[in-house]
């Protein structure tokens, strides 16, 4: 199986910058691509941004600008840098990965962000 754990995640004023880390025990060799989702409370998870093994990176329109997510050589830890950081960006955010073998997805337990003066 695929164990992800977030971290990083704090609380920070508007304007400023975080930089989210999704460790992933699973071997490079077999995931697919990985991605922030986040959620703030009575909304539903969605897709901040996305990055695969071909290096397609997609991003919300709402973040556009503003945040990046890379990844490092080894396929061991995916980042979520976030910088201008808005109040409505505060959420929990989650770290996704998909398999190679038959596209099965895991999910982490989430890293808490609040933006607020």
């Amino acid at each position: 199986q695929v164990q992800l754990e977030e971290s990083g995640g704090g609380l920070v004023q508007p304007g400023g910058s975080l930089k989210l880390s999704c460790a992933a025990s699973k071997s490079r060799f077999s995931i697919n691509s990985m991605a922030w989702y986040r959620q703030a409370p009575g909304s539903q998870r969605e897709l901040v941004a996305s990055i695969n093994v071909g290096h397609n990176i997609r991003y919300a329109d709402s973040v556009k600008g503003r945040f990046t997510i890379s990844r490092d050589r080894t396929w061991s830890t995916v980042y979520l840098q976030m910088n201008n950081l808005k109040p409505e960006d505060t959420a929990v955010y989650f770290c996704n990965a998909i398999i190679s073998d038959g596209g099965t997805s895991f999910w982490g337990k989430g890293t808490q962000v609040t933006v607020s003066s």
